[in-house]
């Protein structure tokens, strides 16, 4: 079960407009998505935004793009991508869901996956992201996945990618450029140390980070202090199995998320209407969580929070990508023996 799929779906009686007593109600219309702003850039998202590598799981390309659309409808207008999410399929669907007007009514983020390859190649990516999601520039070009210990140095390298991020927004391909990762701290702290004026950070951020490895404690404040906008990522830590054990409910883990100060948006797994719709509901109108509230969670999930048990990400290469781990020697999962 994907990490979309593990959470709790909306009750009968919500679903069906508030009905009480065998008399319907009028139909309440739903709670408007609140926005924030994007670090220092003056755009605006919203709070929860829809995640290119479940789209790309929805088998049914009409269901995908009705996921789109309704997540529009709703007030959803950050959507998040991967030129290697289903070898670009979920580029493709979400290009298609944007077509007839839809592209100018959200903010396109999409992942370049050089993993250490050079500029030229990052370029060519780009170039692919852009035909297959239908658009002639992005709103958020970032780079996917810094998560080895090298990478900072590949990136920064010349000839690197850092320079075709560098150079696609000087031609007006992309009007923001960021970096992505999910398995150390430390390689954030490195990529920003090279003080390159990225716009935006995407990070793990969840109840379970605060205790083990933390993005929350480590990256947060630097990248807030630096105007930059944080993506938060992750809430149910990528399988859902928190919440598949019963240690805490999809409603708790994403309201913490999105609870965190300073978060711009919190990207989740949607692959299905019912999973857009139940998150839609806990965005609506969204009231963020005391700091007491927020604190009694972490102290309650610490004790399976501490060695890292519900955040694989961060100390295996189960959740790598196929391209990165090649380029950096290590077998993908169908080159392992059984």
């Amino acid at each position: 079960m994907s990490a979309a799929s593990a959470t709790l779906a909306l009750s009968s009686s919500a679903r069906a407009g508030g009905r009480t007593s065998g008399r319907a109600d009028p139909p309440r219309p739903p709670a408007p998505i609140p926005r924030r702003a994007f670090g220092r850039t003056g755009a605006q998202v919203s709070i929860i935004g829809i995640g290119g590598s479940h789209l790309g799981d929805v088998r049914d390309p009409v269901e995908a793009v009705r996921i789109v659309h309704e997540a529009i409808a709703a007030g959803v207008n950050f959507f998040d991508n991967a030129w290697e999410y289903h070898d670009g399929r979920s580029e493709e669907l979400l290009g298609r869901a944007l077509q007839g007007g839809k592209r100018d009514q959200v903010f396109l983020m999409t992942k370049v996956c050089t993993h250490g390859q050079k500029a030229d190649v990052a370029m060519r990516m780009l170039e692919d992201s852009l035909q297959r999601l239908g658009t002639d520039h992005l709103d958020l070009w970032q780079i996917h996945e810094c998560i080895y210990d090298n990478d900072p140095d590949l990136h920064f390298a010349p000839g690197g990618v850092v320079d075709a991020l560098a150079q696609a927004k000087q031609q007006g391909k992309t009007r923001f450029v960021g970096f992505t990762g999910h398995k150390d701290p430390g390689i954030h702290l490195r990529m920003l140390a090279h003080g390159f004026p990225f716009d935006a950070v995407q990070m793990p951020l969840n109840c379970f980070d605060a205790t083990f490895r933390s993005f929350e404690q480590n990256v947060l404040p630097e990248a807030v202090k630096r105007g930059l906008a944080p993506i938060g990522m992750k809430s149910l830590t990528g399988a859902g199995d928190p919440v598949r054990e019963g240690v805490v409910t999809a409603d708790e883990a994403l309201r913490y998320a999105m609870s965190i100060p300073g978060v711009a948006t919190t990207v989740t797994g949607v692959d299905s209407l019912d999973v857009l719709r139940q998150n839609l509901a806990i965005a609506g109108g969204f009231e963020p969580m005391s700091a007491g509230q927020m604190s009694a969670l972490r102290e309650r999930v610490r004790a399976v929070a501490a060695d890292g048990r519900h955040e694989w990400y961060k100390t295996t290469t189960h959740f790598d990508a196929k391209v990165g781990r090649g380029q950096h020697g290590y077998p993908t999962p169908e080159e392992l023996p059984l």
